[in-house]
């Protein structure tokens, strides 16, 4: 259930590539947060591929995605590039005064 939330979330259509990835970090992150602690996580991964795949040819993210759980089952193990995003302003008070015009 939280898988096809998680590839609705992703499923955006065409961002940049640094977006696209960013995105598919975080739905690795939120996806693997949901796994319950006794699954197999390689069944889990694959399972989750399949699903996931028939989306990653019109949405970047859900390819980084996708990307993300197969790398994760390579062996031997390697880290992953899991970071979260860097935080940035959005403007505040005053970007919404100005909007307000």
């Amino acid at each position: 259930m939280l898988l096809d939330h998680t590839i609705s979330q992703l499923d955006i259509g065409p961002v940049p590539p640094e977006r696209a990835a960013e995105m598919g970090r975080l739905g690795y992150m939120q996806w693997l947060g949901a796994l319950p602690g006794h699954s197999d996580y390689r069944q889990e991964a694959m399972r989750a591929h399949a699903q996931a795949l028939p989306f990653a040819r019109r949405s970047p993210a859900v390819a980084a995605f996708c990307e993300l759980l197969v790398a994760s089952t390579r062996m031997p193990p390697a880290p992953l590039p899991l970071s979260l995003p860097l935080r940035h302003r959005r403007g505040g008070a005053r970007a919404r005064r100005a909007t307000d015009r």
